[in-house]
């Protein structure tokens, strides 16, 4: 049986014996008596196994090791307190024996000791915790969008585009570096000639434009999938590697957007908080923040909407003493945004229509020519956690947008040719999961949110 059905309520009316698997977490062993704590991954709790000197005449239970994989057979009995069980050990085969110098040893570990051991750090209770959390997260997301009839576009991790425009990109070749002399005549464009693809290829961004064109032909779709940026940047929220939620809404607007991201998520985190009482409850315990209470805060408010104009106006008007001034046109900053959601409007909330100058080509153009139906949702203790915006349609403004960026119209002529071939009015926006996940989880750190973190010089499993 799984750990997780002998919790289930009906375990003390079990008759009769029962064999569990899994991995001793503590061993406990007293005078007359022994404890083990056992886990096997189904459930958040672990099992006690009990069991006495008598039983233990040979001295094989008491040998057992932390670490060790073993198969118990005993009988379900009640637990000291009510609420838990224990198991009265029969017989116990050893699977797998662990080693005296076994890294996991019943002691607090750092965060970076654990994460310099990321092949371990899942069988401790703080990473079955987060990683759990992340599990039923994914599950929450492809619930949610499947229930209201998207469809999942699985988009291309290759591509020959950057999307972003940022060129922080991880190239994609076959040729030999070594081979590549750098005294070569020959132009990167010839260069990439000779290369798999024919032409310069990279990992994905996003993959927000691919799923353009298939909500151009099936209304509602979204992907979610891992995307990879090569910033040059060790801080707590950067890495190489990491997952977006990205969907894509044919006749929807930037108003309408917004309720899509309103509703999605304050829905997550509903699911959230049902399916990982335990994980939560232990989550809460070790970062010492009201993790449950900050989420239903969201789950209850009202989303201000102000546009950045607005925005930037109160900031101005505020009296706080900024680091960085607020400036009309410009981005906002962390102290800015914590203002907005902690301080002015007590609640997240959504600034739309940003400067044009600090956003990407394919965001609708206003009217007013200096803004750009975009869209950031920002929440307390989280900042930034979504970013959304109109898509830009018109085939002429999309052209000059590209143009005055510098991006090439000869690579991306598929993508204009949406806006030819029956372009409607869509929009979509754009959520960094392990964000999500810093936020629900209370992890200050995007490596431990990731099950094997790839950031600036690391690269390990």
């Amino acid at each position: 049986m799984k750990i997780k059905e002998l919790f289930s309520g009906q375990a003390t009316q079990i008759e009769g014996e029962v064999t569990v698997r899994g991995w001793i977490r503590n061993h406990r062993k007293q005078k007359n008596m022994g404890f083990i704590e056992l886990y096997d991954g189904s459930c958040f709790k672990s099992l006690q196994l009990v069991y006495t000197a008598e039983q233990d005449a040979d001295g094989k239970l008491k040998g057992l090791r932390n670490g060790a994989c073993i198969e118990v057979t005993g009988i379900v009995q009640p637990g000291f307190q009510k609420e838990l069980i224990e198991l009265n050990v029969k017989d116990v085969l050893l699977l797998g024996d662990c080693t005296e110098d076994y890294p996991l040893q019943p002691k607090r570990h750092s965060i970076e000791f654990l994460r310099e051991n990321a092949y371990l750090r899942p069988r401790t209770r703080l990473f079955q915790a987060v990683f759990r959390v992340r599990s039923v997260a994914a599950q929450a997301i492809h619930t949610y969008f499947t229930e209201r009839g998207f469809l999942y576009v699985n988009t291309p991790l290759i591509t020959a585009n950057d999307a972003e425009g940022a060129g922080n990109t991880f190239t994609v070749t076959t040729l030999d570096i070594a081979d590549v002399k750098s005294g070569d005549k020959k132009t990167f464009e010839e260069i990439c000639k000779d290369d798999f693809f024919g032409r310069h290829a990279s990992l994905a961004v996003t993959g927000q434009l691919e799923a353009e064109v298939f909500a151009m032909a099936f209304g509602d779709v979204y992907t979610f999938g891992p995307t990879f940026r090569a910033e040059h940047s060790n801080t707590k929220t950067h890495a190489a590697e990491f997952w977006m939620i990205e969907p894509e809404m044919a006749f929807c607007d930037l108003e309408q957007l917004m309720d899509v991201e309103e509703d999605f998520l304050k829905t997550i985190l509903v699911y959230i908080i049902e399916k990982c009482d335990d994980e939560l409850t232990f989550l809460e315990n070790f970062t010492k923040l009201p993790l449950r209470e900050r989420m239903k805060k969201v789950i209850h408010s009202q989303i201000a909407r102000v546009s950045h104009k607005e925005a930037i106006r109160i900031l101005r008007e505020s009296g706080e003493q900024f680091e960085f001034e607020p400036k009309y046109g410009e981005d906002t900053a962390k102290e800015h945004e914590k203002y907005l959601t902690e301080k002015h409007f007590k609640a997240p909330v959504f600034i739309y229509d940003w400067p044009k100058d600090i956003k990407a080509f394919y965001m609708y153009q206003n009217d007013d020519e200096q803004t750009v139906g975009a869209v950031d949702l920002l929440v307390p203790g989280a900042g930034e956690l979504m970013g959304g915006s109109q898509r830009e349609t018109r085939y002429d403004r999309l052209l000059a947008r590209m143009n005055e960026l510098g991006i090439s119209a000869d690579s991306m002529w598929w993508y204009l040719n949406l806006c030819r071939y029956g372009a409607c009015e869509h929009a979509g926006f754009g959520m960094g999961f392990e964000r999500l996940l810093i936020y629900v989880t209370g992890m200050e750190n995007i490596r431990d949110v990731i099950p094997f973190h790839r950031t600036q010089g690391n690269c390990e499993y």
